[in-house]
C-alpha cells in the first residue's frame, strides 16, 4: 500500500516520448512544479498535454513549450503564454480548446469509466463540427468523449504515504479529476506524512487512484497576474 518513491526522478520513471499527460493546475496555481522542470531535463518528446493552459512563458508548461517537447495541447484557453499562442497560431503545435467544464468532466467521466456524454456546451460553434448532436428537452446537445492519460500528475498540498491527498483552496482545481483519469497518476505534495495522519473526512483524492507520491522542494507558487491596490 505505501506509494513513496524518493525524489520527482523516481516518480517520474517510465515517462516516455510520445506519451499523453495530464497535468493539474489552474494558470500556475496547483501545478506540479518539480515534475514538470523534469519532464524538461528529461527532453521527452512530441507530448500530448491535457492541461487547462500551459502557465506562462517561463514557467509551468511554458518550459516545456519553449523546448518544443509538446506536440500537441488539450486546453480550455491560450491564457497569458505568448509562446503558447505563437506556436498555436504558426501551426507548429497542434491545439484542441474545449469548453472549460467540457473539459473537467471529460477528465472525469475517464476517470470514472463513462466513455462519453452529452452537453449543450459549444453547440452552434467550432467545438460542434464533426460531433454527433442529440436533442434533450428541446435542447441541442453535443456528445463529448472522456478524456484519459497514460501519465496524470497533480498537486496536492498534503499526502500520506498510502496517496491520499488533501489540496489547499483553488489550488484544487483540476486535481482531482485529472487524478482519477491517469493510468498512472503522480502526487507531488508540499507535505507528506505517515498513512492514518489525515483526517479521513478532509480526503479530496483517495489513494486508490494514485501510484506514486513524494514531496516537492522549493515551490515558487508564482502569481500569474500581481493586481495591486494604488496608493491612495
Amino acid at each position: 500500500m505505501r506509494k513513496t518513491v524518493d525524489n520527482v526522478e523516481k516518480a517520474c520513471e517510465g515517462i516516455e516520448s510520445g506519451m499523453t499527460l495530464m497535468l493539474g493546475g489552474f494558470g500556475l496555481c496547483g501545478i506540479p512544479e518539480n515534475s514538470i522542470e523534469h519532464l524538461v531535463k528529461m527532453e521527452v518528446k512530441d507530448l500530448t498535454c491535457i492541461s487547462n493552459n500551459a502557465g506562462v512563458d517561463d514557467f509551468g508548461l511554458g518550459l516545456l513549450l519553449h523546448k518544443k517537447q509538446i506536440k500537441k495541447m488539450i486546453s480550455s484557453y491560450v491564457g497569458e503564454n505568448d509562446e503558447f499562442e505563437r506556436q498555436m497560431l504558426s501551426g507548429e503545435l497542434e491545439v484542441d480548446l474545449i469548453p472549460q467544464g467540457s473539459l473537467a468532466e471529460r477528465c472525469r467521466a475517464g476517470g470514472t469509466g463513462i466513455p462519453a456524454f452529452y452537453t449543450p456546451a459549444g453547440f452552434g460553434t467550432e467545438v460542434a463540427e464533426g460531433k454527433e448532436i442529440r436533442e434533450f428537452n428541446g435542447k441541442p446537445h453535443i456528445l463529448e468523449t472522456a478524456l484519459t492519460a497514460d501519465y496524470a500528475i497533480v498537486k496536492a498540498w498534503k499526502g500520506d504515504t498510502e496517496g491520499n491527498l488533501i489540496y489547499k483552496g483553488t489550488a484544487r482545481n483540476f486535481n482531482p479529476v485529472m487524478a482519477m483519469a491517469g493510468k498512472i497518476t503522480i502526487a507531488e505534495v508540499e507535505e507528506l506524512v505517515e498513512a492514518g495522519e489525515l483526517d479521513p473526512n478532509q480526503i479530496h483524492t483517495p489513494g486508490i487512484f494514485v501510484q506514486r507520491i513524494f514531496q516537492g522542494k522549493k515551490f515558487e507558487k508564482r502569481i500569474e497576474q500581481l493586481t495591486v491596490r494604488k496608493k491612495a
